[in-house]
């Protein structure tokens, strides 16, 4: 088969590789019914993360199983299923926590920008629907698999509640996946950070009630102005820069949380800083196994849509194509067709 391949800095092939097959009992192979480019495989297309030799692409997946291990039992073949991008076995003490992506065993998935994928701890990873779902509801099941996931995930880690008024530092599919989680747990006021008229548009789609242009100082100016001078309630970053994560820590009141997502590069604390800012933090991977069932139950019962966030489709084959057009910010999220 033909699969995505990453050889260096803006170098992406879809050639030939091998099929997947069952390495361990645990495993399970899918056959993808849609596949994406996620806003974390740019750095290293960038060339901001190194890469050793070939790599193979895409963690984030839906699809149908087509064979298991000997020792999966919770998934079959003929299943429909989705799954989160941290592989976890669902049943060591920090997944009885929730949090299924710090799990003993956990790995992370790859290989899924293609026709077939590999799937380890399939027990602990997968979740079956009970019938296959329609058609019109494969992009936002594919977008609960990591990147709704992990939006949702910075809000609950910002511990948003209804009534508080938050902030989204971030206008990608991540922070746009975070103002559709904070409307959904019921914040009154959603301060969205975004510099591009496509990206606003979305996030007031999605709920965000005020859009602030600004960066930087200038940025937690205009969120405490805002905020009659106090600081929001709640802020998530979703970025992982230096300048978004103190964007976030002091858009925040004192005693505010911030649930940080955004996978950091170059990014520093100092200790006293942090000592008299008094911000809660929390955040890292997303648990995204932990909110699976309740994610999917929402997109089937169409409560919420986080398949827009896709506002490029193309097949599977131009794969190259939908990095370039992330890239160049022509899109915010490429859905491969497979």
């Amino acid at each position: 088969m033909k699969a995505t391949m990453l050889y260096g800095a803006g170098d992406v092939r879809f050639e030939d590789v091998a099929e997947p097959t069952i390495q361990k009992p645990t495993d399970a192979i899918i056959r993808l019914a849609a596949s994406c480019v996620c806003g974390s495989d740019l750095w290293p297309y960038r060339g901001a993360q190194p890469v050793d030799g070939p790599q193979a692409m895409g963690h984030e997946y839906c699809g149908v199983v087509g064979a298991v291990g000997d020792a999966v039992t919770s998934v079959r073949p003929g299943q429909f299923v989705v799954g989160s991008f941290v592989l976890s076995d669902n049943s060591c003490p920090h997944c009885k926590y929730g949090f299924q992506s710090s799990c003993e065993q956990r790995e992370f998935m790859t290989g899924a920008q293609a026709p077939l994928a590999r799937v380890p701890l399939a027990d602990g990873t997968l979740v079956a629907l009970d019938q296959h779902p329609d058609e019109d509801l494969i992009p936002s099941l594919l977008a609960v698999s990591d990147v709704y996931g992990t939006g949702y995930f910075a809000c609950d880690a910002a511990g948003v509640k209804p009534g508080m008024t938050v902030a989204v530092v971030g206008d990608g599919a991540v922070g746009l996946m975070a103002v559709l989680s904070a409307k959904q747990m019921g914040a009154d006021r959603i301060i969205a950070m975004s510099r591009h008229k496509s990206r606003q548009d979305l996030a007031l789609e999605f709920g965000a009630t005020d859009i602030v242009a600004e960066r930087g100082e200038d940025g937690i100016a205009k969120i405490r102005e805002l905020t009659g001078g106090v600081g929001a309630d709640a802020v998530m970053e979703c970025v992982g820069m230096e300048e978004s994560m103190k964007q976030a820590i002091y858009g925040a009141r004192p005693g505010g949380s911030i649930g940080y997502v955004g996978v950091p590069h170059g990014v520093t604390f100092d200790g006293q800083e942090l000592f008299f800012a008094q911000r809660q933090m929390l955040g890292g991977p997303a648990p995204v196994r932990r909110f699976l069932p309740d994610l999917i139950d929402s997109v089937l019962k169409r409560e919420i849509n986080p398949g827009k966030v896709f506002d490029l489709e193309i097949p599977l084959a131009d794969v190259a194509e939908g990095y370039k057009a992330m890239d160049e910010r022509r899109a915010i999220k490429t859905l491969l067709r497979v």
